[in-house]
């Protein structure tokens, strides 16, 4: 691909970003509500600081940075090049949004200049599709973080109000149904030529026992009969460290729930609304999402079912592309339409986050140029991360729609909640 025309998708990649970020306060934007999250401020320079570190610093000719401290303050690596969460990035006051802005427009306009001067080189080509990913990454980060950050507000903040979506209907309740899928030997991991992680090939064989998957995610009002049978107060349904974990966080329902005279609410990017009880229960953390399964007689599907019964369908679902940062219904003329296998909310996998037989850690499982660059490019998501976590997949309505693909795979710890995360029941077939 001519880098020309590549630019002009970081370009737009780029200004999505700043359009997220235009109906904020910089007030909203310096401040860092959990360890694992980071102000708005730090993603943008962030994003900006990718295509510094890893295209320009060794693709342009006399390359200056823009300010020398910039390289550490907005970079995800500690002095050993290792990724990491930084909880004092909120303590970054300066720079002001508005000097982190002007850094992003002296990157673009400097990878612009690079993309008039080197029209054909596959490494550079690589390492900036890897950087408009990156981006679109730090998009959805950026939401989750600001939805946990405004959650934090006696004033219930709205980040944008509610549109009117022609296709929303609310108030309609879709039956739960089982479908089923044969056993047998299958592949699972990335095939094609387009763009995709590390930690999604090689493409693989597995064994699968004949089993069944829920038609939709589990919904709030059947998370409530959950809340209401006692879950939370059972050992029976829970891992021990979950029901340690609840207890010593004072769990007893999901992260943004409120009962306030008499009615269960939701915080949401939208505002504090009712609980619509038939809309996809959101931000469950992984010991959630399996004592309910538990409860119900059921079971979180392996990631391996999911994307065998994902690779089967359309890629089309709630995601960020519509501007409405929160599951809604779809209706098509009068019929509800069925949550497929993406969209609204990232679905957790019993399934731990490992390699796949064959994945090096130390060399590419695709063919592309070896490089230094690349190698650290590239350290954000491989083997580094693959301990104590548990794979979601699907995407959620915060996900960009570029990012998703059957294989892909998404991974946070299980007490993660301020994730999109959801649940899909899976069962073994009768």
């Amino acid at each position: 691909m001519d880098i020309k025309i590549l630019i002009d998708e970081y370009s737009a990649v780029r200004s999505r970003t700043l359009e997220l970020i235009e109906p904020l306060f910089e007030e909203d934007c310096s401040v860092q509500s959990l360890a694992e999250a980071s102000p708005v401020k730090w993603h943008l320079g962030h994003a900006a600081w990718f295509f510094e570190a890893f295209v320009l610093q060794h693709y342009e000719a006399a390359f200056q940075p823009f300010q020398q401290e910039f390289l550490t303050m907005f970079s995800s690596y500690n002095s050993s090049n290792v990724p990491h969460p930084d909880p004092k990035r909120g303590f970054f006051t300066r720079p002001s949004l508005k000097a982190t802005r002007e850094y992003c427009h002296n990157i673009d306009e400097r990878m612009t200049h690079l993309s008039q001067q080197v029209t054909e080189d596959e490494r550079l080509q690589m390492i900036i599709t890897l950087g408009i990913h990156h981006e679109l990454q730090h998009q959805e980060l950026m939401l989750a973080d600001l939805k946990h950050l405004l959650s934090q507000n006696p004033l219930n903040p709205i980040y944008q109000p509610e549109i009117n979506l022609s296709a929303t209907a609310s108030g309609i309740s879709v039956p739960l149904d089982w479908h089923s899928f044969d056993g047998g030997i299958i592949e699972i991991g990335y095939e094609g030529e387009g763009f995709s992680y590390d930690n999604e090939s090689p493409r693989h064989k597995q064994y699968l026992y004949p089993y069944q998957l829920a038609s939709r995610l589990v919904t709030n009002g059947e998370y409530l009969q959950f809340i209401e049978d006692n879950g939370y107060d059972n050992p029976c349904f829970w891992f021990s460290e979950g029901w340690n974990w609840i207890k010593s966080a004072h769990c007893r329902h999901p992260l943004y729930w409120r009962y306030e005279a008499g009615e269960w609410k939701e915080f949401t990017l939208h505002g504090l609304v009712p609980l619509d009880l038939d809309l996809p229960v959101i931000h469950i953390s992984y010991y959630e999402a399996s004592a309910f399964a538990q409860w119900c007689d059921a079971r979180l599907p392996t990631e391996a079912e999911w994307e065998n019964a994902a690779s089967r369908q359309k890629i089309e679902g709630d995601f960020a592309d519509n501007n409405y940062f929160h599951p809604h219904h779809t209706v098509i003329g009068k019929t509800v339409k069925i949550n497929a296998l993406y969209g609204s909310a990232w679905e957790w996998t019993q399934s731990s986050y490992s390699p796949y037989p064959g994945y090096n850690p130390k060399k590419s499982n695709r063919s592309k140029p070896k490089s230094d660059i690349w190698d650290v490019a590239v350290g954000e998501y491989n083997s580094e991360s693959m301990v104590n976590q548990y794979v979601l997949r699907g995407g959620s309505c915060i996900t960009p729609r570029k990012r998703i693909r059957p294989s892909m795979r998404n991974f946070f710890p299980a007490e993660t909640r301020w994730q999109f995360s959801g649940i899909r029941l899976a069962r073994n077939e009768a």
